[in-house]
Formats: structure tokens, C-alpha cells, sequence
């Protein structure tokens, strides 16, 4: 179980993140991953107390620029999947894990994503890749161009984010699969329902399941 960031509201209250790595834990999935988003300030601000909190939930993996190798398959299929998370994206008011456009501070981060990584997570998408923003905004092309350009260098399975909640769906492209798994729309309403796919490494094919 895989979620891309934003798990908190206005991201200062701790409570926040235990309430969410209490429901995450529960969750009948063998792993479940997660990284931050821009609204989980509490991340980025006071990453100690944070990590307080998530020491007491070890069945809950936080990835912020790092990795982590699960198996996944039968007995026939196994295969080792390495998956990277990262929650920084280009400048989106004053929030959380922001940094200017096309600067080189964004340029480092995304220079850490490993070359052989299966699956990304990322709060925000690519550029030109589900990051269409819906009503009212209906504004294109918000995702990163520097996100893109590393994307297409490391060329991943799947892709993971969120953010620009108009860009809600799936879309096949280079080798990966991107997934813009936002279940929130632009006014913060529940609409969108959680992807759920079946996932064949060794043909780098998925299933989608209602």
C-alpha cells in the first residue's frame, strides 16, 4: 500500500500523524509505504519529533529521499522491488517541502533517485504527466520539468504522486506506468476512489481491480 504524501491537514499537529500511521498500520497490506506531501509542515519542520512518532508504528515505512527493497510475487514470481520517495516539489505558496522551479536544489534531490529504482514515489507529478489542475482552476502543465527529465533517464515501473488533484488517473508512457492517485478534487471532497492494481514485474504489466 503505497500513499503519496499530504496526510495531515495544516501539517502542525502531531496528533495529525499518529491518527494516520494508526489507520495505515492497520490496513491488511504486507507493506505500506509513505512519504510527505505539502501539507505535512510537521515533517519538514521538526523532522526529530516526527521521528518520535513513527518509531512507535514499525509495521509503517516513511521513505524522504531513500529506498527500500520489498519481495513481491508467489513463490514462482518473486522478485525484489526496490522503491524510492521524495516529497519535494517545485514552489506551491507557502508550503511544506518546496523549492524554487527548475532551481538546483530541486536538480540535487531528484540527481538521488537511483538509476534502478522499480517504483517512485513522488508528492507531485512530472511535467506533462496528469498535472492538470480541475475546477476552478483548470491550470496545465504544473508538474516538474526537472522530475520529468530524471523520469525519463531512470525510466521506473510505476510512478506514484499526487498534489495536483485534478490530474486524478493512469497513464502508460515510456515504460512506466504513471499513477495520479489524488482521492481528494480541487475543493478538498473525497471523490476519487484509491488505485488498486496487480502489479507483474517481470512483464512490467499491471491490472486494474475495482
Amino acid at each position: 500500500m503505497i500513499h503519496a504524501g499530504d496526510i495531515m491537514n495544516s501539517g502542525y499537529y502531531k496528533e495529525e500523524i499518529i491518527s494516520f500511521c494508526k489507520w495505515l498500520e492497520s490496513q491488511d497490506y504486507d507493506e505500506k509505504v509513505f512519504i510527505a506531501g505539502n501539507h505535512d509542515r510537521l515533517f519538514e519542520n521538526l523532522p526529530e519529533q516526527v521521528q518520535e512518532v513513527l518509531d512507535e508504528f514499525p509495521l509503517v515505512d516513511y521513505l524522504q529521499d531513500n529506498f527500500i527493497f520489498i519481495v513481491s510475487g508467489t513463490e514462482e514470481t518473486d522478485a525484489s522491488l526496490k522503491i524510492y520517495g521524495s516529497p519535494w516539489q517545485p514552489e506551491f505558496y507557502n508550503w511544506a517541502f518546496n523549492l524554487p522551479r527548475n532551481g538546483e536544489e530541486l536538480k540535487e534531490k531528484w540527481s538521488k533517485i537511483p538509476e534502478d529504482v522499480d517504483i517512485l514515489i513522488t508528492h507531485g507529478p512530472p511535467q506533462g504527466m496528469l498535472d492538470t489542475s480541475g475546477p476552478p482552476y483548470n491550470e496545465p502543465l504544473l508538474g516538474c520539468e526537472l522530475l520529468m527529465g530524471r523520469v525519463k533517464e531512470v525510466k521506473p515501473k510505476i510512478h506514484v504522486f499526487g498534489h495536483i488533484h485534478g490530474g486524478y488517473g493512469y497513464r502508460f508512457h515510456g515504460g512506466t506506468h504513471f499513477i495520479n492517485a489524488a482521492v481528494l478534487n480541487e475543493r478538498y471532497l473525497h471523490t476519487n476512489k484509491p488505485v488498486t492494481v496487480d502489479f507483474y514485474p517481470s512483464t512490467n504489466t499491471i491490472e486494474f481491480i475495482d
